[in-house]
């Protein structure tokens, strides 16, 4: 069974405190819009998908709260609530795309006169919702084909070997995983042999969070230090590398944790094929290529 990140039920939301883990396991209850954006911006939920599905969740909880019956007035604030939501972390695309399409079904029901103030309120929380249950659709789906990827394009129908850098399973995701759910679905297609994962510095997100859920999965992994990865692709026959995204532009350039870019260069040198697992709402058409990627910059006091 997967681990639970997000516990959400109609007007209630709780996260799990990916800090304190794999120590200890407590949840944070998040009762509005300010209470997301602090989870969101102190990394007590990350992964791009986790950060988009809690914001807007965050929202759903306070709009459920509100007595507001005045379209116009809703409207409003749900744009600039969404926005502010936007700014916790610039770097993943996904809470982005969720707040321009929540702002544009707002618009719509505000504009249409048929449309009471509770049918606006009912019909906005409900897409929202929708969006938890749509994310671990795309995971399993993101699970299967980059399995039948892999396994179509490795040699032989031996057992086979992935390295994966970061953490994109169910913690980083509503359920299941992107680059974890590929892991996922290898391990239930009895062909994968062995995973590893990276420590991923300076967070240690591989350390703390992937090895707890490969643990917790039963898979077969070993963690290693994110400067071994070329000795290990050198004197271990790696399969693929799968990781995870925060953004990707029009041309595929990926931004990803740091430290994934080594990893790529790596892999090219040892001719490991490198895979990036990610949900079409990590994809930003509007940028041309990788150098118009915001980058986030953490606070320097932060350790």
């Amino acid at each position: 069974m997967s681990l639970e990140s997000i516990r959400y039920t109609r007007g209630s939301l709780d996260i799990l405190d990916q800090l304190l883990l794999p120590l200890q396991t407590r949840y944070v209850k998040v009762e509005g819009v300010e209470d997301g954006w602090k989870v969101i911006n102190k990394m007590q939920v990350r992964g791009a998908p986790a950060i988009a599905i809690v914001g807007c969740l965050s929202l759903a909880v306070e709009l459920e709260k509100d007595n507001n019956s005045d379209k116009k007035v809703m409207r409003q604030e749900i744009e600039g609530k969404l926005n502010y939501l936007v700014s916790a972390r610039p770097t993943a695309v996904n809470i982005k795309l969720a707040a321009d399409e929540l702002i544009n079904l707002a618009n719509s029901l505000s504009a249409d006169e048929t449309v009471t103030p509770e049918e606006f309120k009912e019909r906005f929380i409900s897409r929202i919702e929708g969006m938890l249950t749509k994310d671990i659709e795309d995971n399993k789906a993101i699970g299967r084909y980059g399995c039948e990827a892999i396994l179509k394009n490795c040699e032989g129908d031996g057992p086979v070997r992935i390295l994966t850098h970061c953490n994109t399973g169910s913690l980083a995701t509503a359920g299941y995983g992107t680059a974890l759910g590929v892991i996922r679905s290898l391990q239930e297609s009895k062909r994968l042999d062995h995973v590893y994962c990276t420590e991923t510095r300076p967070y240690n997100q591989g350390a703390r969070l992937t090895a707890y859920e490969l643990v917790h999965e039963k898979i077969p992994s070993t963690l290693i230090v994110d400067s071994v990865v070329s000795a290990l692709m050198n004197s271990r026959r790696i399969t693929a590398v799968v990781v995870g995204a925060d953004r990707v532009a029009a041309n595929g350039d990926t931004a990803n944790k740091i430290g994934t870019y080594q990893i790529a260069i790596a892999a090219k040198h040892h001719g490991v094929p490198f895979y990036i697992a990610a949900p079409l709402t990590s994809i930003d058409m509007s940028l041309t290529s990788g150098e118009r990627i915001k980058i986030e910059e953490r606070p320097e006091r932060e350790k």
